[in-house]
């Protein structure tokens, strides 16, 4: 039985998409994390509730809602009612120190902040820093000030909110943080266009997530943080096919082993570092998980090497994918193409595959709107609907990324002559690391450090690290006769901006490195890092 279904000329939204599967089969599992196990009818009244409860704090259509939360069934539930009742998701991610997480909450303009209770002290510190005082919801008991939101959402009635207007074709819905400069965050701003884009990709029969042609047939695992991009596109994909999704809390191998077991998970996307823990478990063996067709690999480069012995353990399963906040879908390559061709040709296992539909890529040089030749290296450009609408309240800096609809990704690349991209470098100086390889952002750490005692420059750069990928290094020039401590530099960085900005190493030096027009020359500081001469003192 259908019930509770849109009554309108409109074009569907991809919550419509999810709620056509909801509305049938209603015994069927939609949402699962451990012992909780939603029903798609279960599913249903409760995004139900949970979109009145947030409109009864007062929220209108248009208006930002900050999300603030962990891995859990109920985050999923909360971002989807946000946009069912015409509000704009703005995703709070938990790296953020206390500086840049206030900033992020005053630059979005939330009307709200929705905080998981773990987060909760610092969601109140952050919002109380703002001169629109968000109003703070918990999502559950929390011991800040603020209401639980699953408690008044059990209040509410369990049919849909009514009364919505369709989003403006250049109305931001979605606003994600990727970085900027210490109190002043980029946020990249997607309208529904993405989402209508994601819709088309996850449905074709042979995308590069998705390998069944049945509708509601797959077992999604979402693994990777659900505010970031790849957790964030991983489970909008999985609803709107009609797919169970299966949340993981927290990434462990061995957890992340038994679940993707025991669930029977047949599509997930890992973030290379946990590909590479979950290879280097000792249950993971070949034939382990047989339900399996489909691992996503992307966030960050891959080991051609390991995502061969990946090829060997689990079959050919493995997909490549390529994006960023700017744009959350660029490039992937199939699995089947892949196993096959990178028989063939082995340096396909470096590539990021080939456009998405509907999107279009281009290598182009320094000052220059022309396309390069194939297998010349400059910087990425893309077209189509996964690229942002801009830079949510920052219009020099949109015009920085944006010309004429193509976006300058800040990453260095070529393609080859079958349309094939490789990347070769960042242009952006975005360190990549962590057991689930979150985002470092240089500016962010460097104009932190410049505030310390005795510092007059800094730079900050990632080296290669066995473990994660790569580590945080810090350059600083001290001034003369200055005792700076590498160690207190380290508990400062730490305490501002969080653990994941904690340097592995920090080098004290009379001068920074300059290139001729006088910036800090990071690729000199990249090729010397390992030199006797710069040694710890």
């Amino acid at each position: 039985m259908i019930i509770n279904t849109q009554q309108t000329s409109e074009p569907l939204t991809y919550v419509d998409h999810v709620l056509e599967h909801w509305n049938k089969d209603e015994d069927a599992e939609a949402l699962v994390q451990g012992a909780l196990r939603l029903t798609r009818g279960e599913a249903r009244r409760r995004l139900f509730r949970l979109g009145h409860a947030l409109r009864a704090q007062g929220l209108a259509p248009g208006d930002g809602v900050g999300l603030f939360l962990a891995n859990r069934v109920d985050s999923v539930l909360v971002q989807l009612a946000v946009h069912l009742i015409g509000c704009r998701v703005v995703f709070l991610p938990p790296e953020p120190g206390p500086g840049e997480l206030a900033a992020l909450v005053e630059q979005s303009r939330v009307r709200a902040v929705v905080t998981d209770p773990r987060f909760a002290e610092r969601a109140a510190d952050a919002a109380g820093r703002s001169v629109h005082a968000p109003v703070l919801l918990g999502l559950g008991p929390c011991a800040q000030r603020c209401a639980d939101l699953l408690a008044l959402a059990a209040e509410c009635p369990d049919v849909r909110p009514g009364g919505v207007p369709a989003p403006g074709t250049d109305e931001a819905v979605t606003v994600l943080y990727t970085g900027g400069t210490l109190g002043r965050p980029k946020l990249a701003a997607h309208s529904h266009r993405l989402y209508d884009a994601l819709v088309e990709v996850a449905q074709d029969s042979h995308g590069t997530v998705f390998p069944s042609v049945n509708p509601g047939t797959e077992r999604v695992l979402a693994a990777t943080l659900l505010t970031h991009g790849s957790g964030h596109l991983m489970s909008v994909q999985a609803l709107v096919t009609g797919s169970t999704l299966v949340v993981l809390p927290e990434f462990e191998a061995g957890e992340a082993l038994a679940v993707l077991r025991e669930e029977r998970i047949t599509a997930t996307m890992f973030v290379p570092p946990m590909l590479y823990a979950l290879l280097d478990h000792p249950q993971c063996v070949p034939g382990a998980l047989p339900e399996l067709r489909r691992i996503v690999v992307g966030g960050a480069a891959s080991s051609p090497s390991r995502l061969q012995q990946a090829v060997e353990v689990f079959g050919p399963v493995l997909s490549q994918g390529y994006g960023q906040s700017e744009a959350l879908g660029i490039a992937a390559f199939g699995a089947e193409d892949l196993a096959s061709q990178g028989a063939v040709r082995p340096e396909l296992w470096r590539s990021c595959g080939r456009a998405i539909s509907d999107t279009r890529i281009e290598i182009r040089g320094e000052d220059s709107t022309a396309a390069l030749p194939a297998r010349q290296v400059g910087e990425v450009c893309v077209q189509g609907r996964t690229v942002m609408l801009g830079y949510y309240e920052d219009p020099e800096r949109t015009a920085q990324a944006l010309h004429d609809g193509w976006l300058r990704t800040g990453d260095l690349g070529y393609l080859d002559a079958e349309g094939y991209l490789y990347l070769v470098d960042r242009a952006k100086d975005i360190i990549v690391t962590g057991s689930t390889s979150d985002n470092v952002y240089s500016r962010v750490l460097e104009d932190f450090l410049l505030t310390l005692p005795g510092v007059r420059n800094a730079a900050a750069l990632g080296v290669p690290d066995e473990e994660f990928g790569e580590a945080v290094q810090i350059f600083l020039a001290t001034a003369e006769d200055a005792e700076v401590d590498p160690d207190a530099v380290g508990a400062a960085v730490t305490a501002e901006l969080g653990e994941l900005y904690t340097p592995r190493k920090t080098i004290l030096l009379g001068q920074l490195p300059t290139t001729k027009v006088g910036k800090v020359d990071k690729k000199a500081l990249r090729a010397a890092w390992t030199s006797p001469v710069m040694a710890t003192p």
